[in-house]
């Protein structure tokens, strides 16, 4: 979506929360909730196709998995928005030939999952039911994959996990928001009216999800990958998770982008699990 095309919804909004800011800034919360895609395309499901799928259930909602069966250590990977299992291409090869035992899924609204809205507090979820019906070791997080990773630790405890690779995540959800804020152009009606939505619809303020504070006591061990020229979650995501994350260590790289998608980032993964 081009900027001026952003730009005229924010306008458009906000000249609604002149009238009514709370109808304005559900709408807002809606276009925010809504991917635009992540469903599969034709190259996509050819990366997907040799799994062995199945369907599990969270209050109404199919949610799709994957699994490459191997004897090693099992393995499960969350993407991130916009996006769905086959996105992690580049990084099966290395999982299959080292016999991992490897699970994906997809989110919320994306993918072959269920629903028409996604945010991380509901992947939250989805990761528990994955995680309670296949107990992997390790889960692989990328970007909102990473926080919602987080959140259904601390949620869910997820005794079985060891560790967590968090590639490109956002620290806390506070920046998030600000910068679709931001982006959008909202005046103050609107966003002050969007923190209250989520307080009614979540029971806490936004500034309560902050993926970095909740790794603080994890056992499971981190590691951090960011690239320092992310243009989508700032380093300093990274950073604040360092500080906050005490079992963990922190990769930086530098011209991979938001998607880290680069093959000589996996070596270091496949040794981080294999340690």
């Amino acid at each position: 979506m081009s900027s001026f095309v952003v730009k005229s919804i924010g306008g458009v909004l906000n000249a609604t929360s002149l009238v009514s800011s709370k109808f304005a800034a559900k709408r807002a919360l809606n276009l925010f909730t809504s991917p635009r895609k992540g469903r599969y395309t034709e190259d996509q499901r050819k990366v997907i196709n040799d799994a062995l799928y199945e369907e599990l259930q969270f209050n109404g909602l199919d949610i799709a998995t994957y699994r490459w069966q191997g004897k090693g250590k099992t393995v499960l990977l969350a993407h991130g928005w916009e996006s769905n299992a086959s996105r992690w291409k580049y990084l099966l090869k290395n999982l299959k030939s080292n016999n991992y035992n490897i699970i994906a899924l997809d989110a919320p609204a994306h993918g072959r999952s269920g629903g028409k809205e996604f945010n991380a507090v509901l992947y939250a979820e989805f990761i528990n039911v994955v995680a309670k019906k296949f107990h992997p070791d390790t889960i692989i997080g990328h970007s909102v994959g990473g926080m919602a990773t987080v959140f259904s630790i601390h949620n869910f405890g997820l005794e079985s996990v060891n560790k967590l690779v968090l590639l490109g995540a956002p620290a806390h959800f506070t920046g998030v928001f600000s910068r679709y804020k931001s982006m959008m152009g909202f005046n103050k009606r609107i966003s002050k009216d969007l923190d209250k939505i989520v307080l009614e619809r979540f029971g806490q303020s936004v500034d309560y999800y902050s993926a970095a504070n909740f790794t603080s006591n994890f056992k499971a061990k981190g590691l951090i990958i960011h690239d320092k020229n992310d243009n989508i979650i700032p380093y300093e995501d990274a950073l604040l998770f360092a500080n906050r994350y005490k079992n963990s260590e922190l990769l930086s790289t530098s011209g991979f982008g938001h998607g880290l998608k680069d093959r000589s980032i996996t070596p270091k993964i496949l040794e981080f699990i294999n340690r």
